[in-house]
């Protein structure tokens, strides 16, 4: 397996963990605002062999508490199940960032004990998944996955990242009910300056939604699970 990148340290993408982010590249998803287009397309930033990846970890024992894995999409590669196995063989924990479209791929991790911490994006409606992927199965293949994550995974969240027109208050409420009963769900504002998968997505239009409709779409979600927070 071939990681795309590799961010040293980060305080915010494994919660409660003091980590450092690998990158996985290709995405089977064409979300227009991904503000991960080249790993999206598939392409290699940069590329680091597993050998040098354990290299860095054990040189960072005592300082690092943890492992995220994000992407592109890390369930597309069937070198995960390898990476996550030689990561917790030296005592970190192992977060996943997945699109659940591979709901087999979380199932196998999570019985294999190999992954401790499990983030879902969650787009839209899962009714409503065309801008996102063309596979015409989705919408069975998220609910399995959010069905396995909230039944199996020892600690997870999910998110939505809130950009105009995709999200407003009846997509949120509708997400929201979807996930009834989860454990935690994160409201993420887009980020404008990002260069996205689609280029011109930032020049249409205004893709932002304001701090007061930020505040009213938790306030919608927070009925259905039992903690909603804005990052």
């Amino acid at each position: 397996m071939i990681l795309a990148g590799l961010q040293k340290n980060s305080f915010i993408d494994f919660p409660g963990k003091i980590s450092c982010v690998l990158f996985t590249t290709g995405c089977n998803f064409i979300c227009p605002y991904c503000h991960n287009a080249d790993l999206a397309r598939g392409e290699y930033p940069a590329r680091f062999e597993l050998t040098e990846i354990i290299d860095f970890l054990k040189s960072r024992r005592g300082m690092l508490e943890g492992v995220a894995i994000t992407g592109g999409e890390p369930t597309l590669d069937r070198g995960i199940f390898d990476l996550c196995r030689a990561v917790k063989s030296l005592g970190y924990s192992v977060k996943i960032d997945t699109n659940g479209s591979h709901p087999e791929v979380l199932r196998q991790l999570l019985a294999q004990h190999l992954v401790d911490f499990v983030a879902m994006d969650i787009k839209a409606p899962l009714s409503d998944y065309r801008p996102f992927s063309r596979n015409p199965t989705i919408h069975e293949r998220l609910t399995v996955s959010i069905r396995t994550i909230m039944e199996s995974a020892p600690a997870y969240e999910f998110r939505t990242t809130c950009t105009a027109p995709f999200v407003n208050e009846t997509t949120v409420e509708a997400i929201a009910k979807t996930i009834e009963g989860a454990a935690c769900y994160v409201l993420q504002p887009f980020n404008r300056r990002a260069v996205c998968l689609d280029p011109e997505f930032n020049r249409r239009q205004d893709p932002n939604l304001l701090p007061e409709m930020m505040q009213r779409l938790k306030a919608l979600a927070e009925p259905f699970v039992e903690r909603c927070i804005i990052r």
